[in-house]
């Protein structure tokens, strides 16, 4: 039988739910089980696709084409899977799906009603998904890992909540259990610890139906024994059922956390599952890869600049990928935010102070990323960081919006055509260097972008991006976006050295962007950051890493090879010189 394991939030959100769901699932993945993973958010749009990035962080893209909640990129990268758009359940998709029903004529008549209707289009839903193979080698899961966004008594979660309290006699009670995250807050003025958040939680839940069988504590200091016996006492649950989730140097440390805590005895007792007693490799190589996170000594800095720096959940998937591929060559990773609308002249004017701050970072960075986005603010200034970032010949990486200014800079300063635009931002542009896809906007925004992965075509065999992506013919990328390099205008800019190296299956769409003479100037249309992986970084932020840190040309000179310190070992402890290149021979 199908295990199902319900994470559900309280006192606040953004308490590390999303985190703590993906941990669960790594520590019983490494038991040898099959996990997969499924995201309720009980907002009423359809799917993330057009939230802006300061409403719930960036648009997680998936191998279909589904735009999701930041959270199911977590579950990809701690479980190594591929979810699909169905494991992203909205209020939006429910409603829309039983108001489809009846208008067919599928509930004969009868008065349609949150319950049963919506609630049993939620459980069959669930039941549905979590039997969708996730590994790659199609395999039904035996775990399915349920997180219920928000909190519970959100008014907006009630029907999810009630077809919870059903589902759990459905599916019986040893194929189900809840986790409860709670926040213990810890006031400066005294210094204690408070359950008292917690206890008003618990009591909630309980008295919706659903009764937590674990109930983990996030906390910024690990939880005091005495506080851990209140809980139990209070939330009528075994001490050992109450676990100390604290802050830690790295999210990698969160399932160490939980194994150590005796999380995987508890839910094997609980959900009588078969469980493997033997030495388990992956938890081994998520304890080096926390250890030598805490160790990294050398520092390499990339200035991103974008137009959401003021929340880092914007680019999170950009920040992960930089951080697996720091990790890999060693290196302690530094962000530098910078607002590209500060880089441009008339912040100058207006504040002056700010603009200065902003060049400052940039130019002390020992590299430059310019992630995707949407819209005009900003864009100029992002044309004026990579301009100094080509000439002064610093590691750049532009990725989406990222590539197209750059076809846009060298358009203006290198062709000579002064009013080089993009259509989406101004249609009357003589020189429309990047265009839009009209078979894919047909009028409305939900949905209607390039979407999902598609396969990018190496052009050349004398390309740096077809070495750190393993000497391949190809690659297969996730994209998102409405507009493109325009292709009759390829020949202009290949004739001085700016190259498409990549493009699509049919040779229209210009995929990759490299410049001569440059140590490492790389535009990519595509979204690399949604499949790097911590052991498996993504080759163009690799790239940009080993640039930034100097180490670019000899990493291609050894065969696209990290030196045996770079690498994590198969055995347990800690990698020295000796250890065996077991993980990252090459990128891809």
């Amino acid at each position: 039988m199908m295990k199902y394991i319900l994470v559900t939030g309280g006192v606040i959100s953004g308490i590390g739910k999303g985190i703590i769901a993906s941990s669960v699932g790594t520590i019983l993945k490494s038991c040898g089980l099959h996990v997969t993973a499924i995201k309720i958010d009980p907002y009423i749009n359809i799917d993330a696709g057009t939230f802006s990035p300061y409403e719930h962080g960036e648009v997680f893209v998936l191998d279909d084409g589904g735009e999701v909640d930041l959270d199911l990129g977590n579950y990809e990268r701690f479980l190594d899977i591929r979810l699909t758009k169905d494991n992203n359940l909205t209020t939006g998709k429910i409603y829309q799906s039983v108001i489809n029903k009846e208008r067919r004529g599928d509930y004969l008549g009868k008065t349609v009603q949150v319950v049963p209707h919506i609630t049993d289009a939620i459980q069959e839903w669930v039941m549905k998904q979590a039997k969708v193979p996730v590994d790659g080698d199609e395999t039904e899961p035996q775990v399915c890992v349920i997180e219920l966004g928000g909190t519970v008594g959100d008014i907006e979660s009630m029907p999810f909540i009630e077809a919870f309290r059903q589902f759990q006699f459905k599916v019986k009670r040893e194929n189900f259990c809840n986790i409860h995250v709670s926040l213990i807050p810890q006031p400066s003025a005294t210094g204690e610890q408070k359950t008292k958040p917690t206890q008003n939680s618990v009591r909630e839940l309980r008295g919706l139906g659903l009764s937590p069988d674990l109930i983990m504590c996030r906390c910024t200091t690990p939880l005091e024994n005495s506080v851990k016996e209140k809980i139990s006492m209070f939330c009528h649950v075994e001490p050992q059922q109450v676990i100390c989730v604290h802050d830690v140097s790295s999210i990698y440390r969160v399932p160490l956390l939980l194994e150590d805590q005796g999380v995987v005895g508890y839910l094997s007792s609980r959900l009588n599952m078969p469980i493997e007693t033997k030495s388990r490799t992956m938890l081994t190589k998520w304890k080096e890869m926390s250890d030598r996170s805490d160790r990294l000594l050398e520092q390499c800095s990339i200035a991103l600049v974008g137009k959401y720096t003021k929340f880092s959940d914007s680019y999170a998937s950009v920040i992960k990928a930089l951080e697996h591929s720091a990790l890999a060559i060693s290196h302690r990773l530094e962000v530098k935010y910078i607002d590209s609308a500060s880089l441009e002249p008339t912040t100058l004017q207006e504040e002056p102070v700010k603009y200065h701050d902003a060049w400052q970072k940039l130019c002390s960075a020992d590299g430059v990323l310019v992630p995707g986005g949407f819209g005009v603010r900003g864009t100029e200034g992002k044309i004026h960081a990579i301009n100094w970032a080509r000439k002064q010949r610093k590691p750049f990486l532009g990725v989406c919006l990222g590539m197209q200014l750059a076809v846009c800079e060298y358009a203006r300063n290198v062709l000579g055509w002064p009013d080089a635009n993009s259509t989406e931002f101004d249609p009357e542009s003589k020189h429309p260097v990047v265009i839009d896809m009209p078979e894919h906007n047909p009028g409305q925004m939900g949905g209607t972008m390039r979407l999902g992965k598609r396969r990018t075509i190496f052009k050349t065999s004398n390309s740096i991006m077809r070495k750190l992506y393993g000497d391949a013919e190809y690659v297969e990328e996730r994209h998102r976006h409405r507009f493109e390099v325009n292709p009759e205008l390829k020949s202009h800019f290949e004739d001085k050295g700016f190259r498409f190296v990549g493009q699509d299956v049919e040779g229209e769409r210009m995929e990759i962007i490299e410049l001569d003479d440059h140590p490492y100037f790389v535009g990519v249309q595509y979204h690399p950051e949604f499949t790097s992986r911590p052991i498996k970084p993504s080759p163009p932020y690799l790239g940009l890493l080993l640039a930034a840190a100097g180490k670019l040309q000899g990493y291609l000179q050894k065969g696209c090879r990290l030196s045996p310190r770079d690498v994590y070992s198969d055995r347990s402890g800690s990698s020295t010189p000796d250890s065996e290149i077991s993980e990252i021979p090459t990128c891809y």
